[in-house]
């Protein structure tokens, strides 16, 4: 008899050692960075130039959708092809939550048969669904552990 083990990810770690954190740059507002050196401004939907956290899920949603279907597009339609990737979601009134998010492909698919289209648009779902962490994360209900730390 044997026993499957489950891997449990370090919630500790990130891909690639990066580290990840948000400062409090101003009022309702703060800059989210990388240690790779990049960085985002974060702050509620009333404020100009920044994206809100609810818009950064559904960007992050969006993003990892494209990546996970760019190499069979790129293969299909080539390297150069446009892709865009339209995504939007309200929040519920009174929960404070997204009950659903819709994300629309958009790609010229002209150069294709009816038969050719309907199988790449087969193998972009089937990529996206196994390979997109974030929608995976979504579907799945990732729980989230918060800790306060501050000195006493």
């Amino acid at each position: 008899m044997t026993t499957e083990q489950t891997t449990v990810p370090d919630i500790t770690k990130n891909a690639g050692g990066t580290e990840l954190w948000v400062e409090r740059t101003g009022k309702r507002l703060y800059t989210g960075r990388n240690s790779r050196g990049a960085e985002v401004s974060i702050g509620g939907a009333e404020v100009d130039g920044v994206f809100s956290p609810g818009e950064l899920l559904k960007i992050a949603l969006a993003g990892c959708s494209g990546l996970s279907a760019d190499s069979k597009l790129a293969h299909r339609l080539g390297d150069d092809v446009d892709v865009v990737i339209k995504v939007s979601g309200m929040a519920h009134p009174d929960e404070d939550r997204y009950p659903a998010i819709a994300e629309e492909l958009v790609v010229d698919l002209s150069s294709l048969d009816a038969e050719a289209r309907e199988r790449l648009i087969t193998v972009v779902h089937r990529a996206i669904d196994s390979h997109c962490t974030v929608g995976r994360t979504l579907d799945a209900g990732a729980q989230v552990q918060l800790t306060v730390t501050g000195e006493r």
